[in-house]
């Protein structure tokens, strides 16, 4: 049976995949492994009324309490366990997946992803049949007392009413405690139907820009549909329209942001992360003089931290393997191309409107202009295909394949890099290429393609 936690969470068509009964069984699993008190927040999805009730009967019913946040983006959840000294966190959102798809995700009482030996466990809890079962087999041998809770030591759900004004306000503190202020720029801004609708225009608007909004309206159906952070047409369209300073956009769950200056330059999450961490370092705010990103992070984002000095760590893909590496040791900031940011002095996770608003405020401090700020670094010429095969793992092990590899590596040098990465969801393996000229990518992608092929 495929494995029921994927790298962030649970996640499935609704209703068909991700099933009621399993967002009951999250539900108790919440409260059994990690306390009493669960934090609920959701995105705009259909399905998140439909998820909501279900886990949080299964967190009533295992004797815990559901503090109901409502709409609200995930870093805000993440948040909010710690503000309000919960055990432990679940977001009920699919991220930047379409919206027939929704997904649960947990958090222990930091506000950190939890552990994959813990989601292990918490599988096998589930298909056991959550508490039921596991009383089922307590009676089975020999214990009859047992029985789910009943009476006065069932749980309750209780709303926080507040809870987006706590996300916000955090935001806000961030940056008037470094003295400044947006006041003078016009921002828009694409929430793409999305949580960060209730926030994200509140928090910049509060610190002072003129806040051009769209797709700030939903009905369940329209989240991340042609627009937000995956979709940059209308962002970019806006910006050219209104003669913005700055293009903002989120996912579904605002977890993750990207940003087009007024000439139509994409700043993704290695643009990101370089112009942060160069305004950290120069703030003496930068740990260990290190930034972590993935193997999947522009070489010329390596390129830019080399030249300043930093150190860049590469892990697998995923944001929960590039936080493991910051927890582990000690890194303030690490990120994702696809722009997930974590910048663990304001937050545990992922935070669209909190890199956001760094990311305004290092410009700031910069001077000059954003397309100005983003020079600093150069993206390399990226080439992707896609090989479909028979065995993905078979492939990447093979001989001939590891010496077209070779051979492309030792044509490109210092100035690019290839990289094999079997699908973790397809039997697929993708190959990338960087390098310094477009056609020299292009040229060397075909060239280690038609080896894997050939296999």
């Amino acid at each position: 049976m495929a494995r029921l936690f994927g790298t962030d969470g649970v996640r499935g068509v609704a209703n068909v995949e991700l099933t009621n009964k399993i967002a009951y069984y999250l539900g108790q699993a919440a409260v059994k492994f990690l306390g009493k008190t669960i934090v609920v927040g959701k995105d705009t999805r259909l399905s998140g009324d439909m998820l909501e009730a279900a886990m949080v009967a299964g967190i009533t019913s295992a004797g815990g309490s559901a503090l109901l946040a409502g709409v609200i983006p995930t870093p805000g959840v993440a948040l909010l366990v710690r503000e309000l000294n919960a055990a432990g966190g679940a977001v009920i959102s699919a991220s930047h997946n379409p919206p027939e798809y929704n997904g649960i995700k947990l958090f222990d009482a930091k506000g950190f992803k939890l552990p994959d030996a813990l989601e292990d466990e918490i599988e096998q809890f589930i298909t056991s049949g959550g508490l039921e079962g596991e009383i089922a087999v307590s009676c089975a041998e020999g214990s009859p007392d047992a029985a789910m809770p009943s009476g006065s030591e069932l749980g309750v759900a209780i709303e926080v009413e507040n809870a987006c004004d706590i996300y916000i306000d955090h935001a806000v503190r961030s940056i008037e405690k470094q003295g400044i202020n947006f006041e003078g720029m016009t921002i828009a801004l694409d929430t793409g139907h999305g949580a960060s609708s209730l926030t994200s225009p509140v928090a910049l608007e509060r610190l002072g820009a003129d806040v051009i909004v769209i797709n700030d309206d939903y009905d369940g159906t329209d989240i991340n549909v042609e627009c937000g952070s995956t979709h940059l047409e209308p962002i970019k369209q806006l910006v050219r329209d209104t003669g913005a300073d700055i293009g903002i956009a989120h996912d579904g769950d605002a977890d993750r942001v990207m940003m087009v200056t007024p000439k139509g330059i994409e700043i993704d999450g290695d643009i990101v992360e370089a112009v942060i961490a160069l305004d950290m370092k120069r703030r003496g705010a930068l740990a260990k003089n290190t930034v972590v990103s993935t193997v999947m992070c522009n070489l010329g984002f390596v390129h830019a931290m080399r030249d300043a000095g930093i150190d860049v760590i590469q892990t697998k893909v995923g944001d929960r393997y590039v936080l493991e590496e910051m927890r582990a040791n000690g890194y303030s900031i690490g990120g994702e191309q696809s722009g997930h940011m974590i910048l663990l002095e304001h937050n545990s996770t992922g935070d669209g409107l909190m890199t956001a608003v760094q990311f305004l405020a290092a410009v700031k401090r910069i001077g000059g202009t954003f397309e100005e700020a983003v020079s600093v670094m150069k993206k390399f010429p990226q080439e992707l295909i896609n090989v479909n095969v028979a065995d993905k793992h078979a492939v990447s092990a093979d001989e001939s394949v590891a010496a077209a590899v070779k051979i492309a590596e030792d044509e490109l040098g210092d100035n690019g890099r290839v990289l094999l990465r079997p699908s973790g969801t397809e039997p697929v393996v993708r190959v990338m290429v960087e390098a310094a000229d477009e056609s020299v990518a292009k040229h060397i992608a075909e060239q280690v393609a038609q080896a894997v092929r050939a296999v």
